[in-house]
């Protein structure tokens, strides 16, 4: 990693020849003011907690020693994002109390879809809160941050300047739960990949009326491999022909690369579009398939057992999950219990990551080696 420093000011010369002076020398890094992130439980902070409950002990063990509104054990890759740009980490838009959104907000929650699902969160898991709803809620966040901050006093400090919106880093993590929502109602791979045309343009058209509203930097990551997850190879039934040589489960793992391949051509198509964003496909498949193949090598181990959780194969339980409690005798009894070190685990309960996989993660993305264009991650202002 420390080599592409030495060659980043050729590496933005080739990128962004229109940056560079003749001494060619590289473009200053962005000052982004904020950032607005939208998506499902890989970088929720706190939203789904706010509106339907708090995430039990022991999540948040690891960094925050309690909960804070995360599915992980401490960090999520949009809170080492948030860091690496010298901004707090960010408040969710649904968590009002206490929450200062001067350097942004995060509408994520967990089980977000692109497409709306036509269910509740009790029946299926999946929130009611899809993408179009963030939309809604960010449309109204702009609107009246401007209005409430003219109040001045603390409105003044708690809500971002009106150009944060335009100086503002976009991201986006969001569209494995399209996926799994298919395979949970027992819909082929070929099924699913049906309806990914129609996933897509749903987020397409988010971002464009992102664009509309002043949105100019865009940091888009693709979906990992959920083939690879504890839930989706417990609740889902595969063949063992259909288990590769590292466990995981092929035929979820090739949609998700069908839905990448589509992702990525559409971020293209939008390049030509909107001529002033700058838009940053980053290729997160990629590096979560390495950690599960090469676990050892990068010091984590059982890739594929959850750290917090209780039972089974890979030690997760649709009835009993991570923080579940079960009444023994006349008394509650904690069975979802975390691992002894999560630092060594890759999955956190199941369906998550542990921070330190997350942080493997981001180690990986923000120098721009797994971006298209390959740009780090406080470069994404320029337009390729």
């Amino acid at each position: 990693m420390d080599s592409l420093f030495l060659v980043l000011p050729l590496l933005l010369s080739a990128s962004f020849p229109h940056f560079t002076s003749a001494h060619n020398t590289a473009p200053p890094p962005c000052h982004f003011q904020a950032i607005f992130n939208f998506g499902d439980s890989n970088s929720d902070t706190g939203g789904l907690s706010a509106a339907f409950g708090q995430a039990a002990p022991p999540n948040g063990e690891t960094f925050f020693h309690r909960p804070v509104g995360r599915y992980c054990d401490g960090r999520l890759v949009v809170d080492f994002i948030a860091k690496s740009l010298g901004l707090p980490y960010l408040s969710a838009f649904l968590d009002a109390l206490g929450s200062n959104f001067s350097h942004g907000a995060n509408f994520a929650t967990a089980g977000s879809t692109i497409r709306p699902q036509n269910t509740t969160l009790h029946q299926s898991g999946f929130s009611p809160i899809s993408l179009n709803v963030q939309w809604y809620e960010f449309n109204d966040f702009q609107r009246r941050s401007k209005i409430i901050r003219e109040r001045g006093g603390v409105f003044r400090d708690l809500l971002p300047k009106e150009d944060a919106f335009s100086r503002g880093l976009y991201t986006f993590d969001i569209g494995q739960n399209d996926l799994t929502s298919g395979y949970f109602l027992n819909m082929t791979p070929g099924e699913v990949k049906a309806y990914i045309p129609d996933v897509i343009s749903q987020f397409i058209a988010v971002i464009k009326d992102l664009y509309n509203h002043g949105a100019r930097s865009f940091w888009i990551h693709n979906t990992g491999p959920a083939g690879c997850l504890p839930y989706v190879l417990t609740k889902v039934p595969v063949t063992a022909g259909q288990i590769d040589k590292y466990g995981c489960a092929s035929p979820f793992n090739e949609v998700a690369r069908h839905f990448n391949v589509k992702l990525k051509s559409a971020v293209a198509k939008l390049r030509r579009s909107l001529p002033k964003a700058a838009l940053t496909y980053v290729d997160i498949y990629s590096i979560k398939l390495n950690l599960f193949q090469n676990a050892t090598r990068h010091g984590f181990e059982h890739p594929l057992r959850a750290c917090c959780g209780h039972g089974g194969k890979y030690n997760w339980n649709k009835d009993h999950g991570c923080g579940s409690t079960v009444t023994v005798k006349g008394r509650q009894v904690v069975v979802g219990k975390s691992c002894k070190d999560p630092s060594k685990a890759v999955v956190w309960d199941g369906v998550h990551f542990t921070e330190a996989a997350n942080k493997f993660i981001f180690d990986r993305i923000v120098n721009g080696d797994y971006s298209d264009p390959p740009v780090p991650l406080r470069f994404a202002c320029y337009r390729h």
